[in-house]
């Protein structure tokens, strides 16, 4: 860092460990191939620098907001030189400060710039434009994940749509924007809306530090998937897509968030409740994705294995969510402990898995016959808060996975071993009684085999 440096580039420097303003200071020479014969950096450069992990048209909305930065005000500036004259050294290390070691106050203007995606600095810009400018980050981001080796199981090949799902992502964190009556937003905007929504500044920071090859000893990649273990893939047509998983991921308790193992999918076992039940009480906490018939794909998470039992369960921990058509959470409103319902073979209590609400009237309700549903909420869910989630109020079934989430949990001692012995060997009363009527007790042979093979 030279003695010329702008008192304000030093003090962005100064947020940086000593051994990590090396590697900052190096950056612009480095991208210039250590050529003294340039004296700034052209779109060019920073499209080889960042071409294989974003678009040509986010590598620009990067090169632009570099351009616009005035070093003397370290900030996006009106009378900043046009982008014809390139980037100097002082504009990336203000621009490198700010989106690796910023604040929101500082971001802001920078996401502004980067949102209008044009020449100059605006005072305001449009949600779609800012909608936009999130889709080219999110698109990025899922680039970084895939060429980087970092899907950690997952394969998009065989998931959702994933361009919907940045779509879905990027009005998702639009949506949490308090934009003016006009529906444009300026800097003060901006900045309330990157210290709430921190994805902002997450990805912003992650395609900076990757594009760029910026290697600061105390940063390593976010991990932004979960785990993936124990899936069979093969026939399988996911309900979830990456941008998705990205969202939701982060919604659950941090003691359930890895690793996710598919337990149920419609597709590989076929559409039986009994089947999906068996998924859904033991494995311990679980994420439920349903698809309607029209198209709508919605779900929960249960906080606890599920019980059969005409009662309600589980913990405020549990929330509702819609993934299609629009990508959101329902947390508990703390109104009523309706969380999860799970029953069946009962003549006085309803047949069939609920989340919220009451009976009759749940939040989430599949019928026990696994071909029916319902999502009744007039208006909200009292116990999540959450609108009608599917695409009628009463629906019909398209697929339904079953996702167990966390380390899977240890089943008491002893309990292994019982669970493999037949009730013939259990309760030796019933044993008795098969024998007294005549009936063969071919469970012994199999048994013997069991043995055998173990």
């Amino acid at each position: 860092m030279g003695n010329s440096d702008s008192v304000m580039v030093q003090k962005r420097m100064a947020r940086f460990r000593p051994e990590e303003r090396t590697t900052i200071d190096g950056v612009f020479d480095r991208l210039l191939g250590g050529s003294g014969a340039e004296k700034t950096l052209q779109l060019e450069t920073l499209q080889t620098s960042m071409g294989d992990l974003a678009s040509d048209t986010m590598v620009k909305r990067i090169y632009r907001c570099m351009c616009s930065i005035d070093p003397g005000q370290a900030a996006p500036s009106a009378s900043a030189k046009e982008g014809t004259a390139g980037v100097d050294r002082e504009q990336l290390i203000v621009f490198l400060a700010d989106t690796l070691r910023g604040t929101a106050e500082e971001r802001a203007p920078l996401v502004l710039v980067m949102s209008h995606n044009a020449e100059g600095v605006p005072d305001v810009v449009t949600c779609e434009q800012v909608a936009a400018f999130l889709e080219d980050l999110i698109s990025a981001i899922v680039q970084i994940l895939t060429k980087r080796g970092r899907l950690q199981g997952w394969k998009p090949e065989q998931m959702g749509d994933t361009q919907l799902g940045i779509k879905l992502l990027a009005e998702q964190m639009c949506s949490e924007l308090k934009a003016s009556d006009q529906g444009t937003c300026d800097v003060s905007c901006l900045e309330d809306w990157i210290f709430r929504v921190s994805q902002v500044s997450l990805y912003l920071e992650i395609l900076v530090a990757e594009g760029l090859n910026v290697s600061l000893g105390s940063w390593t990649a976010p991990t932004l998937l979960p785990l993936c273990k124990e899936t069979h893939w093969k026939d399988l047509k996911c309900l979830l897509d990456i941008p998705t998983l990205m969202f939701l991921a982060p919604q659950l308790p941090d003691s359930y968030s890895t690793p996710w193992r598919l337990v149920f999918s419609t597709h590989l076992h076929g559409e039986s409740f009994t089947k999906m039940v068996s998924g859904l009480t033991h494995h311990g906490p679980t994420v439920l994705l349903i698809k309607d018939t029209k198209g709508h794909v919605f779900g929960g998470f249960a906080s606890q294995a599920w019980e059969m039992k005409p009662q309600f369960q589980g913990d405020s921990r549990c929330f509702l969510f819609s993934v299609f058509p629009t990508l959101r959470v329902y947390t508990a409103t703390g109104y009523n402990e309706h969380f999860m319902y799970l029953n069946q073979h009962q003549q006085t209590m309803p047949n069939g898995l609920g989340m919220g609400g009451q009976h009759d009237y749940f939040g989430l309700w599949l019928d026990c016959d696994f071909g029916q549903g319902h999502s009744r909420a007039r208006p909200k869910c009292t116990t999540y808060g959450s609108p009608q989630l599917s695409g009628d109020e009463d629906f019909t079934l398209d697929s339904v996975e079953v996702w167990a989430v966390g380390k899977p949990p240890q089943p008491p001692e002893g309990e292994e071993e019982d669970s493999k012995k037949s009730i013939l060997n259990v309760d030796p009363e019933v044993q008795a009684m098969m024998e007294l009527t005549g009936k063969t007790l071919h469970s012994e042979g199999f048994n013997e085999l069991e043995e055998d093979f173990d």
